[in-house]
């Protein structure tokens, strides 16, 4: 076991440092998420926005 792990020890560390980066950017998504930050690709300015029924649900559009 001990031989398996030392000849693996590269591929090993690489993959914890991907999942790693990968557990912190979903972090990051969820976080954003919840204080209203992702989710929509017009930038958050609706009044610009043709879509921002469909991404940010029923929230009345900025007038110009």
């Amino acid at each position: 076991m001990l031989e398996w792990f030392a000849a693996n020890l590269a591929t090993i560390i690489v993959s914890l440092v991907i999942l790693a980066a990968v557990v912190l950017v979903v972090l990051k998504m969820i976080r954003d998420r919840k204080s209203g930050k992702g989710g929509c690709s017009c930038g958050n300015d609706c009044g610009a926005c043709g879509a921002c029924g469909a991404c940010r649900g029923a929230q009345p559009t900025k007038s110009r």
